[in-house]
């Protein structure tokens, strides 16, 4: 295989064997993008990744990770107005925090054009809700064009390229988990490199840009106008295409990874329906799906989340007097989860049940396999600080989480953490908690990089009140759950070594004195720390900080320096399991006679795990000598 830059800059036709998340970086490349902005999160960081390979110097366009992603969209809304055409990506949930500037760029004049890559997230396999972000098009006006495959993620991103362009608006590119992960072989069309004018292009008079009163109606109108014109354009697109399989009974009506799902389990119905297959799911293309109501007597809709499209299908045949039964989700449960094959044949079944051979019975004597929840690595700090906090807390504290790798400690044995919304949401969330509370103490938790995205508003707000709350900041020099990436504190970006902003310092200037920094590894230093920041009254800080141990393994592993030495559990094991049940290390496993054993594969060496044992049985191994 050849390395993935040479790839994505390839000026011949190529091919290769990628997932989607990279075949829209050779998109952009193709697309000519100039700028590309970002705040990391699942399942679009690979996209990033991909742009990583290719050394700065080389790039035909500008990228970086922002703060947060509504900085992101501004800074590609930006560029846009100054004449380059940009892009924007980030997972779900990340559009609630863009949504605020988003919801305003349909009624914009963007002169370069501007792709907006949303990375949604059925099965909620990495985020906090399983929210349909279809709904946010409606809203604000913006064309959705969603593929089914890897190859068609980078078609329909050239697609959407010069669409925005073409019409100086937003355009939607909606993937979700399987699309952006999955791999396969794609054909790639031969690139020219272009000489970019450099000459500011922002022109007041090809605004207004300032939505107010006298301008907000003569915008949306002109929003409403180009989204008009998007239909007559999604009518007309290859991307919309009917598979006739000569049934006038029986139609489906689908869109993204639900269509190759149905493919497979039509493999097994008795009868093949025809299909509808949508590139183009907002504005849908009425008079293709007119004909298409019209040629069938019934038709189902089959789409992943919410019934969006069911809805405005139902319409659509209202509004034109079709005799046609159209249905779509039965019961609660097609609203939830990823449509995999095996969920497509569930749905299908509850309706045509006719049409599948007879399922087969269910045999509860097999061995169904247990529950694997997530889990913090092997030396993680954040399993060191919880075990040192909850020393320092009282029966009845109140802990108020957050997003990050210290989410997970929700779980037992921790129980840390009992309220959790969305990211910087816990020193608010917990001043909310501290009033009128005399009794129990409140403790928030936030991430290091969650500080920069959207933490300070509510420690300001913390502060401004007086509310009275400790405020815990996991500090671990990374933004690890979605992949390592640098934050303001780490002192560079993604492109260049950068002045370090340090959490500290911020949090001085914010006029805040009583702040405790302790290495989450000093268990006794954290406990103590907590325990005295517990009994002050106002708002105060523990800084419990650790590097990111995955990532430092992974340094040391490029650097070719090895580990530290395992550690192993001597004869002096009484079989108490703070090891196990208390701290909770994965490398630590109980055998059937009971005795605890250490599974070197996850052990990093780190001996955090040392302090906690009561009898002192747990020691480094010492290093093999070849």
């Amino acid at each position: 295989m050849k390395k993935l830059a040479e790839v994505l800059l390839s000026k011949e036709k190529t091919q290769e064997i990628m997932i989607g998340n990279w075949a829209l970086v050779r998109a952009m490349i193709e697309s000519n993008v100039r700028v590309i902005t970002s705040y990391p999160g699942s399942p679009t960081p690979e996209i990033a990744t991909a742009i990583a390979q290719i050394p700065v110097a080389e790039r035909p366009f500008y990228f970086e990770f922002s703060v947060n992603e509504k900085v992101a969209t501004e800074v590609a809304f930006g560029a846009s107005i100054n004449g380059h055409l940009s892009c924007v990506f980030f997972k779900s949930v990340g559009l609630n925090v863009a949504a605020d500037s988003l919801v305003q760029l349909s009624m914009m004049e963007l002169i370069g054009g501007m792709v907006i890559i949303l990375g949604d997230d059925p099965g909620a396999n990495s985020s906090q809700n399983e929210q349909d972000n279809r709904h946010f098009a409606k809203m604000c006006y913006t064309p959705i064009f969603e593929p089914s495959t890897p190859t068609e993620a980078y078609h329909m991103f050239k697609e959407a390229a010069a669409l925005s362009q073409e019409k100086k608006m937003p355009v939607f590119l909606r993937l979700t988990t399987h699309v952006c992960h999955y791999k396969e072989l794609i054909h790639f069309a031969a690139w020219d490199k272009q000489e970019f004018d450099q000459t500011p292009r922002f022109d007041v008079n090809n605004g207004p840009y300032v939505p107010i009163t006298t301008t907000v109606f003569p915008l949306k109108k002109k929003a409403l106008r180009k989204l008009a014109e998007v239909e007559t354009y999604s009518d007309n697109s290859k991307l919309n295409y009917i598979k006739d399989n000569g049934n006038k009974e029986l139609g489906i009506i689908t869109m993204g990874l639900p269509y190759y799902s149905l493919l497979d389990v039509m493999e097994e119905m008795k009868v093949k329906p025809d299909i509808l297959k949508l590139g183009i799911i907002y504005p849908l293309p009425r008079q293709m799906v007119i004909d298409f109501l019209k040629s069938h007597k019934e038709v189902k809709v089959l789409e992943e989340l919410d019934d969006v499209i069911e809805r405005d299908i139902k319409m659509i045949a209202f509004e034109n007097k079709i005799d046609v039964i159209i249905t779509g989700k039965s019961d609660l449960a097609d609203w939830e989860n990823e449509y995999t094959p095996d969920k497509v044949k569930e749905v299908l079944r509850k309706q045509w049940k006719q049409h599948f051979p007879p399922a087969e019975p269910i045999d509860d004597k097999k061995l169904k396999l247990a529950a694997r929840p997530a889990q913090m690595c092997p030396g993680c700090g954040h399993r060191s600080a919880f075990y040192a906090i909850r020393k320092a807390m009282g029966k009845n504290d109140i802990t108020v989480g957050d997003i990050g790798c210290h989410s997970l400690g929700f779980l037992p044995p921790y129980k840390i953490g009992e309220a959790l919304l969305s990211m910087g949401h816990s020193t608010g969330t917990a001043s909310g908690m501290a009033l009128f509370n005399n009794t129990r103490k409140v403790i928030s938790f936030l991430g290091d990089s969650t500080f920069f995205h959207a933490g300070l508003p509510g420690i300001i707000n913390s502060i401004y009140n007086n509310h009275n709350h400790t405020l815990i900041i996991m500090e671990n020099g990374t933004t690890a759950m979605t992949g390592h990436q640098d934050h303001p504190a780490v002192g560079k970006n993604f492109n260049e070594v950068s002045e370090k902003i340090p959490i500290v310092q911020m949090l001085k200037g914010m006029g805040i004195t009583n702040i405790r920094s302790v290495d989450a590894y000093q268990q006794a230093k954290l406990t103590t720390a907590v325990k005295e920041a517990l009994a002050e009254d106002g708002f105060n800080v523990v800084i419990a900080k650790h590097p990111c141990m995955l990532k430092f393994s992974r340094e040391l592993a490029k650097k070719k320096i090895g580990t530290p030495p395992k550690v192993r559990v001597t004869d002096k094991c009484t079989q108490i399991y703070q090891c196990i049940s208390v701290f909770a290390c994965p490398a630590y496993q109980i055998r059937p006679d009971g005795s605890v054993w250490v599974q070197e594969d996850l052990c990093i060496g780190d001996g955090s795990c040392k302090q906690t044992c009561p009898t002192g049985s747990i020691e480094s191994k010492p290093l093999e000598v070849k």
